[in-house]
C-alpha cells in the first residue's frame, strides 16, 4: 500500500499493472468499502491482466484513508476532490474511472469539477429516490449526529462506523477526538441534506443542468429491475442527461445487487466481487476513444 498526501490529508492507494497496452484507470468501490473490500480487487486484475495499469484507493472517511470533515462541501464532495487530487499527484491523467454506487456518484462529481482529468468514464448502481437516498443518510450521517449529540465526541470515535478507519489508520481516532462538537452536528446536518431527493439534482452534489454539459463519453450500466436502491428508471434518466452516454446492460443477473447484499450480510463476501465481468467492455470502450 502507498500513501499519498492530497491537500494535507493521506490517501492510501495500490496501483496494478504497468499500463503496456493501455492508459490508466481509477476504480472506486461504494458505501464506505475499501479498495480490499473482497472481490472489488478482482476488477484491477482483470484490467491490468489486459495491459492497464489500475489506482484503487481509499476514499477520504474510507479504509487506511484519513478521515475529513473540513470545509463546508458535501462528503461526496471531497471525496471528489481528492480523487482528482490523487490523479494529479500521481501525473497520470487524463484518466479512465470507473465507479459504483456511492463511487458513482464520486466519480461523476470528480468529472464535473476536474474534467481535466478525466477521458472516459464507466458508472453503475447509481443510487436514488427518497427511500434510497435517506437510506444514506442514515448509514453514513445520522448515527455520527446522534452520538455527537448525546455523548460527545468520544462516543463518536468509538462507533462502529468508524471502527474500520481507526483500525486500518490509528491517526483517524484523534482527528475524529479533535473535533469541535457543535461545528461536527453543522456537518452531518449538512451532509445528509444534500441527501435529500430534488427533480433538479438527480445526483447529490451535482445539479441535472451541470450533468447535461458533461460531454466525456460514458458507459451507464443500467440497473436491474429488482434493485431497490438503484432505481433502473434513475439510471436510465443519468444517462438521457449525459450527452455521450451509452446505456448497456450489466454482466450480471437483474437480481444481482439485492443477492450481493443478502450473502455480503450472511457471509461477508463483498458486493463487488463481481464487477471484474465488465472488465473486456471497459477495455474496448477505452480502446474505442483512444
Amino acid at each position: 500500500m502507498a500513501v499519498a498526501v492530497i491537500d494535507g490529508h493521506e490517501i492510501a492507494y495500490e496501483i496494478y499493472g504497468e499500463g503496456n497496452t493501455g492508459g490508466t484507470w481509477i476504480c472506486t468501490p461504494g458505501g464506505r468499502f475499501t479498495k480490499e473490500d473482497p472481490g472489488f480487487p478482482l476488477l484491477a486484475e482483470a484490467l491490468a491482466e489486459g495491459g492497464r495499469q489500475v489506482i484503487l484507493w481509499d476514499r477520504p472517511n474510507c479504509g487506511a484513508s484519513e478521515v475529513r470533515f473540513d470545509g463546508d462541501e458535501s462528503e461526496s464532495e471531497i471525496q471528489a476532490d481528492a480523487l482528482a487530487g490523487l490523479v494529479k499527484h500521481l501525473g497520470v491523467g487524463p484518466v479512465m474511472m470507473q465507479g459504483g454506487s456511492g463511487g458513482a456518484r464520486v466519480t461523476l462529481l470528480a468529472g464535473l469539477r476536474h474534467p481535466e482529468i478525466c477521458k472516459g468514464m464507466s458508472i453503475n448502481w447509481i443510487t436514488g429516490t427518497s427511500y434510497g437516498l435517506m437510506g444514506l443518510a442514515n448509514v453514513y450521517c445520522f448515527p455520527s449526529y446522534e452520538a455527537a449529540f448525546l455523548h460527545g465526541m468520544e462516543a463518536v470515535a468509538n462507533h462502529d462506523t468508524w471502527a474500520e478507519v481507526i483500525a486500518k489508520n490509528p491517526k483517524n481516532r484523534d482527528i475524529i477526538l479533535s473535533q469541535d462538537r457543535d461545528t461536527f452536528l453543522e456537518t452531518m446536518n449538512r451532509w445528509a441534506q444534500v441527501y435529500c431527493e430534488s427533480p433538479t439534482s438527480l445526483i447529490p452534489g451535482a445539479l441535472n443542468a451541470d450533468i447535461a454539459t458533461f460531454d466525456k463519453p460514458v458507459i451507464v450500466w443500467n440497473s436491474g429491475k429488482a434493485d431497490i436502491h438503484h432505481p433502473r428508471k434513475l439510471t436510465e434518466a443519468v444517462a438521457e442527461l449525459l450527452p455521450n452516454a451509452i446505456l448497456e446492460q450489466a454482466p450480471w443477473p437483474d437480481e444481482e445487487w439485492m443477492e450481493r447484499m443478502s450473502e455480503n450480510m450472511e457471509q461477508g463476501n463483498g458486493l463487488f466481487r463481481r464487477w471484474y465481468l465488465m472488465a473486456p467492455r471497459l477495455m474496448e470502450f477505452e480502446d474505442s476513444i483512444s
